[in-house]
């Protein structure tokens, strides 16, 4: 195996695919328990923002990255860095859908989060056209959506990025209210897919690619009736009307993307800063984890427990590392991964 010196901090890449009914990490902040644990082995831990998403809850670690999975990926493949920074100024997108009431709602959870966060939250624009998402889910389980005018999204982007000067974009989308479909009430239950994620994904994959820079989006939803049945997993999205507390604090120190190699400095984390990746074994067909798989330098960790609804594994891509029954095992093996020792020691 290959180690770097026990002196340079050890860098984990924590992967859980948005919209594929993770066991953990397939509904709202439900994968923060492992993030919190793998924070306290690795020096550094970069993820994307549905593993640290709870809606109202969120716990902020100064050690991890929260980084766009389209950024993710880019980095892996060793086009982008991502730079650590202190505090982003913060720009909000909303969508004109919206009505009066939610709107309202959005503006004073922005407006708690300067009171009470003190997050530098710099401009608010609504898009010139209702953007209209309309959601999409296959055979497999697995959630995606189409947006009808995404160029409005990205004029409203290109605005506060030229002219607020903002670092950071949170978008509020109205989302489609459907309290009655047996999906929401089987994801309610704790045992369905997450049916907004997939279109989520687009919104913030759209605005990071077109213009490099961090971003995350809560839907607008008019608030379900109370259920006490209520899954502890899905609890998260229940106790407010808004989920932008969670995305506000995670884009407040989102890491600077850095579009070019020759702008990398030392402290930038890059491909060649990750020493171990831990991901779903069914989910293995993402653009990151193939492009820093075969790199000598990474290991990787396929977790059995968190199934998904895919059926992705290492073995149909040929794909190199170790199997763990759960993140126990995954963290015992990342544990002795930092100490320079092979996992496979430690058994008999």
């Amino acid at each position: 195996m290959n180690f770097k010196s026990l002196s340079q901090p050890f860098n984990v890449l924590l992967l859980v695919p948005t919209g594929i009914n993770a066991a953990i990490g397939g509904y709202a902040g439900d994968a923060l328990p492992v993030a919190r644990a793998i924070a306290n082995i690795a020096d550094n831990v970069i993820t994307h923002p549905n593993v640290l998403n709870g809606a109202s809850l969120y716990w902020s670690m100064p050690n991890v990255l929260y980084v766009e999975g389209y950024a993710i990926d880019r980095m892996a493949r060793g086009d982008w860095g991502l730079r650590p920074v202190r505090s982003n100024r913060i720009g909000v997108i909303f969508d004109r859908g919206m009505e009066p009431d939610l709107e309202l709602r959005h503006r004073q959870a922005i407006a708690a989060a300067q009171a009470t966060l003190g997050l530098n939250i710099t401009d608010i624009l609504v898009t010139d056209q209702p953007l209209i998402v309309e959601l999409r889910s296959g055979e497999s389980g697995a959630t995606w959506g189409t947006i009808a005018n995404l160029d409005s999204l990205l004029r409203a982007a290109e605005k506060l990025i030229r002219v607020s000067q903002v670092e950071a974009i949170a978008v509020v989308a109205r989302f489609p209210d459907d309290s009655d479909s047996e999906a929401l009430q089987n994801y309610r239950q704790g045992k369905g897919v997450d049916a907004l994620a997939g279109a989520e994904a687009v919104i913030s994959h759209a605005i990071v690619r077109e213009f490099a820079i961090p971003c995350a989006h809560a839907p607008a939803l008019q608030p379900l009736p109370i259920d006490p049945s209520v899954s502890p997993r899905a609890a998260a999205e229940e106790l407010g009307y808004t989920f932008l507390p969670c995305v506000l604090v995670g884009l407040s120190r989102a890491p600077r993307i850095i579009t070019s190699p020759d702008l990398f400095k030392s402290d930038d984390f890059t491909a060649d800063s990750i020493d171990a990746i831990v991901t779903p074994y069914s989910a293995c067909g993402g653009a990151g984890l193939l492009a820093l798989n075969h790199l000598t330098h990474v290991q990787t960790i396929f977790v059995k427990e968190n199934q998904t609804a895919l059926n992705v594994t290492p073995e149909m891509l040929g794909l190199k590392g170790i199997q763990v029954e759960n993140y126990w095992e995954a963290i015992g093996a990342l544990t002795a991964m930092k100490a320079g020792i092979n996992p496979q020691s430690l058994r008999s």
